[in-house]
C-alpha cells in the first residue's frame, strides 16, 4: 500500500542474485488491463480469485525471487510456501508522505483504489498491520531510512 515494495524489490535485486515479480503487475498482465479497471468493473472478490491464482502459480513455479506482493496478498493461504515473508513496515502518514513525494504523485494515488478514501484507507491500514505482523517471518521498519541500509538489513536477515 504505497511503502516501496516495489523500490526495495529493485535495490535487492542490485545487489544480489535473485529475480523480482510484482504480483499486481503479473495479474495486470493475466487480465491485460489496470488492477483499477479490475476493481471497478469485476469488484474485489474477483480481484482476490486472481491473486490466489498467481499464489498457486508462484509456490509451484517461482525461485530465488523476490516477490511484491499487493496490500491485500497476505490472505492466501500458500503465502508462508511461496517464501519468506518480509513486512516493510511504516506508519499511514509515512506512506502518504512517500506517495505524495514522489515525481508521479497524482497517478500512483490514482493507480490505488483502496487509498481514494482518506478515511477508509486509514481504517484498513490498521486492519492489515496487525495482518502483517502475525504472517511476517521479518519485520523491516523503512520508515525514514535510507534505501541501502533497508536492503543490506533484508539481506542480513535473509541469508
Amino acid at each position: 500500500m504505497g511503502v516501496g515494495k516495489g523500490t526495495v524489490a529493485r535495490a535487492m535485486v542490485k545487489e544480489s542474485s535473485m529475480y523480482a515479480i510484482d504480483t499486481d503487475d503479473l495479474i495486470e498482465s493475466m487480465e491485460n488491463r489496470a488492477i483499477k479497471k479490475i476493481f471497478a468493473v469485476e469488484g474485489e472478490a474477483y480481484f482476490r480469485n486472481l491473486e490466489k491464482k498467481t499464489a498457486l502459480w508462484l509456490e509451484s513455479s517461482v525461485e530465488n525471487t523476490i516477490i511484491s506482493t499487493g496490500g491485500g496478498f497476505y490472505r492466501q493461504e500458500n503465502l508462508k510456501n511461496i517464501g519468506t515473508v518480509i513486512y516493510l513496515k511504516s506508519s499511514f502518514d509515512g506512506i502518504l508522505k512517500r506517495i505524495k513525494k514522489a515525481p508521479n504523485a497524482k497517478n500512483k494515488l490514482k493507480k490505488r483504489p483502496l487509498l481514494q478514501d482518506k478515511k477508509e484507507a486509514l481504517k484498513l491500514y490498521n486492519t492489515r498491520v496487525v495482518e502483517y505482523q502475525r504472517v511476517a517471518d521479518i519485520v523491516i521498519d523503512v520508515e525514514n531510512r535510507d534505501l541501502k541500509d533497508i536492503v543490506i538489513d533484508i539481506l542480513g536477515q535473509i541469508k
